[in-house]
């Protein structure tokens, strides 16, 4: 279903709880249970917040799409009896994230605030990937191209924004500062 018809219901975002390293496996499970429950008209949404990032490992950047919240995967539905049921008793699933009922004394689930979604949606469908690149400030690094090539130095600072990283290299006995590029170096 999409967003506009489940706006115009009371859905809400729900954060499920599952086995770590089986959310997708849960959402196909689940998306098969709305289909063959026909619960299409309560559970509208089932999806894994994921972000892409690129990670620098011994010089090459690769592309990786990494899950923001591992062991967890949102679903967005009108939470009555039938819809907990479908969703709960899924295999993988071990629970709605929840907080104790004062009145019924038994764990109530408990929605996103519209805030938090949004959050959570605007890292998901950022533009920019995240960088990673395992290296920190005094860490020591190889210089792996360029002018400084098989020197070693020390990380003085680590720009994420920029891309860049500068690491200090020792040149008669002193050390000077030199800016380069994720690229150029690696872990020693």
């Amino acid at each position: 279903m999409t967003e506009e018809v489940a706006s115009e219901t009371s859905a809400d975002w729900y954060i499920v709880h599952t086995y770590s390293g089986q959310e997708d496996r849960v959402k196909r499970n689940l998306e098969m249970r709305i289909e063959s429950m026909d619960v299409k008209d309560k559970v509208f949404q089932v999806m894994i917040p994921t972000e892409d990032e690129i990670e620098i490992k011994e010089g090459q950047r690769k592309h990786v799409q990494r899950k923001i919240f591992p062991g967890y995967i949102l679903v967005q539905m009108t939470m009555d009896d039938q819809s907990w049921y479908v969703v709960r008793n899924t295999p993988g699933v071990t629970g709605f994230v929840s907080a104790e009922d004062e009145r019924e004394r038994r764990p109530k689930p408990v929605a996103l605030e519209p805030k938090e979604v949004e959050l959570i949606m605007k890292r998901m469908y950022s533009p920019e990937p995240k960088v990673i690149i395992g290296l920190a400030a005094g860490d020591m690094a190889r210089i792996t191209s360029g002018p400084f090539a098989e020197f070693m130095g020390a990380i003085d600072s680590v720009d994420e924004d920029k891309g860049k990283i500068r690491v200090l290299v020792s040149f008669f006995g002193r050390e000077t500062p030199v800016e380069l590029d994720f690229l150029q170096v690696e872990k020693a």
